[in-house]
């Protein structure tokens, strides 16, 4: 059995595990389910996760020089781009890591290393709310984890464990993102019951009956004895009974005996439903540094949007693959491979490969100044490079100003006076 085995299959069920309904929003969510959980429920918020942990699922790795920028080839590669762990692609790795940072405010690998040359030989993602970082009186970082069944605590030394985190303010301790929206996510909550209410009451707002006959006392039964509840609870068991639920929507009331029903609750619409629906998203897409157009919803408009997904690249993603980058490079590369130069990097290429456009826009123009050569292009694509296509080209209309003189002049005389006159 596996050490990813050991950790997180049993045969039992959980006893005094830490559930993911006990953490979280601590007042925004609890009568709805609990803590993050519930504010997942939320499809905005569901969505905005999903976004951005496929996002970041999608992004191979590669190894680098930082001196030549040429790409090199590192055992860790195999891990981080074919098979982190038995269970798991890298996809679903990458992806659960980036779900646990946005959620919990961490995300956790564990790197199972060869005992004598230190290569590492898994990486096991570890649920967020598992694992508890602290710092000894040195200043040595240690990360208790406790088994989801049993409850052992195991303590692993930093340098085995990869900690992506979220806001945090002194470098250990992360604030989520459901965290720092709790206010603005318990008010979509609380809107998305209050829909559910509505609905399930057959769109039936609670209401007043009103009568100027006396309904002190019991309610008597068929011997006429006092049967133990009062009048009041009785018309209204009754009411409820006939006309609420979905099932008894829009059922005609008669009422006798004098009462009046009066409406204490205002509708949807009078709620401004729509436009509080609207508020909610667009403030909990700004917390996740997501454009609203991508949750559809806010005005779609084709050149807005093509902007918004350029700052949603470089705005959110981006600091995100900084920190995935220098975490992985510092933990996942042995000291002889860092001080040679490698560095580890997520190719975020991937990003525009739903947008034809713009990635050939971007190829064009690194072509054209000389960045990129054909099979440049071709290695991004995944496509076979072709005979002749490491060449590179730039233009000659740019040159250093120190050599316009010189050149301008050369032309001059190859093309003649009319080409002389044109410069």
């Amino acid at each position: 059995m596996s050490l990813f085995d050991t950790l997180f299959r049993a045969r039992h069920g959980p006893e005094n595990s830490t559930n993911i309904d006990n953490v979280g929003l601590p007042k925004a969510a609890m009568q709805y389910g609990g803590g993050e959980s519930a504010a997942t429920k939320l499809a905005v918020v569901s969505r905005c996760i999903d976004l951005i942990s496929d996002s970041v699922g999608k992004m191979n790795s590669e190894c680098i020089e930082s001196d030549s920028r040429k790409r090199v080839n590192v055992p860790v590669l195999q891990l981080l781009n074919v098979r982190p762990n038995e269970a798991m692609t890298p996809f679903v790795r990458r992806k659960m890591i980036e779900i646990n940072r946005l959620v919990h405010g961490s995300g956790y690998d564990w790197v199972i290393r060869d005992p004598v040359s230190g290569e590492p030989q898994e990486l096991i993602p570890l649920p967020a709310q598992l694992v508890q970082p602290w710092q000894d009186t040195s200043g040595r970082m240690w990360y208790d984890i406790t088994h989801p069944y049993k409850g052992d605590v195991m303590r692993l030394r930093a340098e085995d464990v990869l900690h992506y985190k979220a806001y945090s303010s002194d470098g250990i301790h992360t604030v989520s993102v459901l965290r720092r929206a709790a206010d603005v996510i318990s008010a979509g909550l609380s809107a998305q019951q209050y829909s559910r209410s509505y609905y399930e009451n057959g769109g039936q707002p609670a209401g007043v009956l009103e009568t100027e006959t006396d309904l002190g006392g019991y309610v008597r039964d068929k011997d006429g004895k006092p049967s133990g509840m009062t009048k009041k609870d009785y018309i209204r068991s009754e009411w409820e009974r006939v006309h609420r639920g979905p099932d008894n929507a829009y059922r005609i009331a008669i009422l006798d005996h004098g009462l009046k029903y009066h409406s204490v609750n205002v509708s949807m619409a009078d709620a401004q439903w729509v436009e509080n629906h609207d508020v909610t998203t667009t403030d909990i897409c700004n917390f996740f540094g997501v454009p609203v157009y991508k949750v559809n919803s806010g005005k779609q408009s084709y050149s807005s949007n093509e902007q918004n997904a350029i700052e949603y690249v470089t705005a959110t993603l981006h600091p995100i693959v900084a920190q995935y980058e220098q975490e992985m490079t510092y933990r996942l590369l042995l000291p002889r491979q860092r001080t040679a130069g490698l560095e580890l990097r997520l190719n975020m290429m991937a990003e525009l490969r739903g947008d034809f456009a713009a990635r050939s826009m971007w190829y064009e123009r690194m072509r054209n100044i000389g960045a990129y050569s054909v099979n440049d292009i071709l290695r991004h694509e995944g496509m076979p490079d072709v005979d002749g296509g490491d060449a590179r080209y730039a233009s000659l209309n740019y040159v250093p100003l120190q050599d316009w003189a010189e050149l301008s002049q050369a032309r001059a005389q190859r093309g003649g006076g009319e080409y002389a006159e044109d410069t």
